[in-house]
């Protein structure tokens, strides 16, 4: 112990003399940590938003989709003919275990009037556990029930972006607005959710009961007929067995013989978002390598000044070596002026990488996420870079012939 603080303290007065030097040997370091700890806060922030949106979306929810139609050779998209029904959703329900809830829903985009305001927004029809399936709670008033199902009441739920922009500071609780010319009463106010993965604004939208837009709204071509059924499975492992539950049961509700194709899709959404998510865990991995290569070179610039500085001092070194001082000595002095180069350009680094993304925030927007573990880290594998790149330098330095050293100019 006595011989290690000796070391650090010829170590120290050695940085000393040559500050401007030991200044800059320590700025790629500073670089390098600065840039690391940027990087995966950055990486970090964006798997995080990418998180938050996946749960916005709903948990362990299945999308069922309407089939395509083909005309003149021509095949148009996915729900251009409306294959599912009401009663498809019911046996979806009532059939398969793993399913905990279903929401059948007709959805179009119509102008919303209240007072002298109006706004064009889209108005799902849909059943009271759609609110359960997306984990979309209530800011204020009441879900529909099962009786404004079976009565096509005129009630309707409003998202915070319709309220804002309809209302300003009234509280629409009780109001009536006009949806394509048709008055329903406001009952409830949903919660915010921000936008989706893919830029939608999840808070403009309208929810009603599904025979009230059937009837009223839509005017269905065929009564019963859904687009869009939504389900939510009672577990995450058995998303991809519900899955492939439904396509058979639907299969044999459509009649459908084994060489046809399936007249509807099934997407699983949690599948497609967890995608998201991984390709985001990547993007934060190969941002914290890519900025790793700056220690690298900020190691390569502390071995090359260690080099430098070995060479200057071998005099010195053949001195001490001379009154006594071992191999292991002058191994340890060098290793230490190399650690404590790379520990305090560490530290600098860190104060920097905290404060440039801030910065970074401030100015772009960008979701960032600080980690204690991460920081912690760059920091230790900042002092591995120092002993690393310092221990060529350091035992050449101790392997230095005593005699040779003293006669050295």
């Amino acid at each position: 112990m006595t011989r290690l603080f000796a070391g650090l303290r010829l170590a120290l007065r050695a940085l000393m003399v040559n500050k401007m030097r030991s200044s800059l040997t320590m700025l790629g370091i500073i670089i390098g940590v600065g840039a690391v700890i940027a990087m995966i806060a950055v990486g970090a922030g964006a798997k995080a938003r990418i998180a938050e949106q996946i749960a916005s979306m709903g948990s362990n929810m299945l999308i069922v989709l309407s089939g395509s139609s083909t005309s003149g050779g021509i095949r148009f998209g996915t729900g251009t003919v409306p294959t599912l029904t009401v009663d498809d959703s019911k046996a979806i329900l009532n059939e398969i275990p793993s399913v905990k809830y279903v929401a059948p829903n007709v959805s179009g985009v119509a102008q919303v009037v209240f007072g002298n305001q109006n706004w064009s927004t889209i108005v799902n029809g849909t059943a009271p556990e759609i609110l359960y399936i997306r984990d979309w709670p209530l800011f204020s008033g009441r879900n529909f029930t099962q009786q404004d199902i079976d009565g096509a009441t005129k009630v309707c739920l409003l998202g915070k972006t319709v309220v804002e922009n309809l209302f300003g500071g009234i509280d629409p609780i009780g109001q009536i607005v006009r949806i394509k010319k048709v008055p329903f009463t406001v009952i409830g106010v949903l919660d915010t959710k921000g936008q989706s993965t893919w830029g939608q604004d999840q808070d403009d939208v309208i929810f009603v009961p599904l025979t009230t837009a059937q009837k009223r709204l839509f005017g269905m071509q065929f009564p019963g007929m859904v687009r869009v059924i939504a389900v939510q499975a009672r577990e995450t492992e058995l998303m991809k067995e519900t899955e492939n539950q439904i396509i058979e049961l639907l299969r044999q509700r459509h009649r459908l013989q084994p060489k046809q194709e399936n007249d509807f899709s099934v997407r699983n959404l949690t599948e497609a978002m967890s995608s998201a998510e991984e390709s985001a865990r990547i993007m934060s991995l190969l941002l914290g390598a890519i900025a790793s290569i700056s220690l690298i070179v900020g190691g390569i610039g502390i071995m090359n000044i260690m080099l430098v500085s070995v060479t200057e001092r071998t005099r010195e070194i053949g001195i001490r070596m001379a009154v006594g001082a071992k191999g292991r000595d002058i191994l340890l002095q060098f290793l230490i002026e190399s650690l404590v180069l790379s520990l305090i350009g560490g530290m600098v680094g860190i104060g920097i990488g905290v404060a440039g993304t801030f910065i970074l925030s401030s100015l772009t927007q960008w979701p960032t996420l600080f980690s204690i573990k991460a920081i912690l880290l760059a920091f230790l594998f900042s002092g591995s870079v120092g002993v690393f790149f310092g221990f060529y330098p350091a035992r050449k330095a101790s392997m230095l012939n005593p005699i040779e050293a003293l006669h050295y100019e």
